[in-house]
């Protein structure tokens, strides 16, 4: 079962959406909400597998709730809803750590195969802006080998372990450092690879372990 939270602050709208959603076998809304505020302390308490933002809300805006699940390192992937089709509306959510941006005017057709793609490890953009990820990926690619080039020795050590699997508290062990230590490692190589989101840095890792 996939657990969702839905947080938008149009009632008929989050109405019908969730209506779309839980007519799909395995798909289970806990919990909806129209304050991003009150998301925030939901996703803290309930813990569901994906957060659906809106990125216009009222107490704390979707791009906001993102950043704080970033840096809480919540354990939820999170997908944007939006009427923005504008290129940088969709890098600010890609840099928030989102792993899907549907548009709202295609909402009822996009959202489910986005939650399906969300929820294996997969980006999903509304077909009509898929550019914008295409666009992201090439300037990602450069920015990610440059990255790669500036790691330090204990750096790419650290990516070695995150690639097998190990926790902070397991690398810190090996390597006989504080966990605080490795955390500073770990925000230092996302900073340089420019990676974002939950999870992100173990993805990096297995895709290019090869080149650690």
């Amino acid at each position: 079962m996939i657990t969702i939270l839905l947080a938008d602050d149009h009632p008929l709208f989050r109405k019908g959406l969730r209506e779309v959603i839980e007519e799909q076998p395995g798909l289970n809304i806990i919990k909806e909400t129209g304050d991003g505020s009150e998301a925030l302390q939901l996703l803290e308490t309930m813990k569901p597998n994906i957060a659906i933002l809106d990125i216009e809300m009222p107490g704390m805006n979707g791009l906001d709730v993102a950043l704080k699940i970033q840096q809480r390192q919540l354990p939820v992937d999170i997908i944007m809803l939006t009427m923005h089709d504008k290129e940088s509306f969709f890098n600010s959510a890609m840099d928030a750590g989102a792993m899907g941006y549907v548009l709202k005017n295609s909402a009822v057709s996009d959202i489910l195969d986005c939650v399906q793609s969300v929820h294996v490890g997969k980006y999903y953009i509304s077909p009509s802006i898929s550019s914008y990820l295409m666009n992201r990926a090439k300037r990602s690619k450069t920015s990610q080998t440059n990255g790669l080039n500036q790691l330090t020795d204990m750096e790419r050590t650290i990516m070695r372990h995150v690639a097998d699997g190990k926790s902070t508290k397991d690398i810190a062990g090996r390597l006989c450092i504080s966990t605080k230590t490795v955390e500073t490692h770990r925000h230092n190589i996302c900073t340089k690879l420019d990676i974002h989101g939950t999870n992100a840095l173990l993805r990096f890792a297995l895709e290019h372990a090869s080149q650690l």
